[in-house]
């Protein structure tokens, strides 16, 4: 069977089709500007993957997104599949699902593109056969997609891990880039407060080791709240500040050094395996959209 997929992103909209294991066989990128000039290319590509000229085997069954945030994904909402507070303007209150699923007539479930991140991974990645694993982006955002028992957490929403706030580094007084909370991870930590503390993009600094010698600290600071909260088996990084590949080994070593024996497991004595980088060459959201779409599709059958 086929499935529909859409990692929607703040400048980019990746649609996409898929099979069950996860093989994409078709992609389109189309860009993110307002929902009147993106959204109709984005019904264009998946109506003609429905289209009754095709043999019924070669149409979508389903449509999985992996979007960005905030996004409501309570399925009993009023406003279940709305884009909600985002900074992205135009996109404020979109009810993406509704609209697809208006447009397609099939079945359409959304998780937050961290969430989509995650569920990739899990189903096809690096976190294959755990229970409990989160995933970072760190970019022009930072974000966190969480799983617990097994389930894609969202509680009252879904995780903001990018806003928690930090203990700044001795000696550091910059004030922090996040317009909300000033200081927070994503104000310490993403690429855009790389550049406005250091004057120039994270691609032009690596040769600077104080830069990731201070971005090691902060997101090590996230990941050790984060470890003493949810207890996860496994650490995933993605996102462009982590192509920065000196950062694990810093990462790691300041992990270890905050949890200061205090918790003793078999995972966190293989520092290696439990903080990694992703294993799906970039695609785990928009394979972790096609699983959603394998779920939306089992549900409603």
């Amino acid at each position: 069977m086929l499935y529909g997929a859409l990692e929607a992103g703040g400048t980019k909209m990746i649609c996409a089709v898929g099979n069950e294991n996860g093989q994409i066989l078709d992609q389109e990128s189309i860009p993110t500007t307002t929902p009147d000039e993106t959204m109709p290319k984005i019904i264009e590509y998946f109506t003609a993957k429905i289209s009754p000229e095709l043999p019924e085997d070669d149409r979508i069954k389903a449509l999985g997104i992996a979007c960005f945030g905030p996004v409501d994904v309570r399925p009993k909402s009023k406003t279940y599949g709305n884009i909600l507070n985002t900074p992205k303007i135009p996109w404020r209150n979109y009810p993406i699902v509704k609209t697809l699923k208006d447009a397609l007539n099939i079945p359409v479930s959304i998780d937050t593109d961290v969430n989509g991140s995650l569920l990739g991974e899990a189903t096809w990645g690096c976190a294959q056969g755990l229970t409990d694993a989160v995933y970072f982006t760190i970019g022009t955002g930072i974000g966190m997609g969480a799983m617990s028992g097994g389930k894609l957490i969202h509680g009252m929403l879904h995780p903001e891990a990018g806003h928690l706030f930090m203990v700044k580094v001795d000696g550091d007084e910059y004030k922090g880039h996040c317009p909300s909370h000033g200081a927070c991870f994503e104000g310490m930590a993403s690429g855009p407060a790389i550049q406005d503390r250091w004057g120039k993009p994270g691609k032009e600094l690596a040769e600077m080791p104080e830069v990731w010698e201070l971005e090691a600290k902060y997101i090590a600071q996230a990941l050790t709240d984060i470890t003493m909260v949810l207890s996860p088996q496994k650490i995933i990084l993605g996102g462009g500040v982590m192509t920065q590949t000196q950062l694990f080994p810093m990462i790691r070593k300041y992990v270890t050094e905050y949890i200061n024996n205090y918790i003793d497991t078999k995972e966190l004595r293989n520092m290696n395996a439990y903080i990694t980088p992703a294993a799906l060459n970039g695609n785990q959201g928009i394979m972790g959209a096609i699983k959603l779409a394998v779920m939306a599709a089992e549900e409603e059958a």
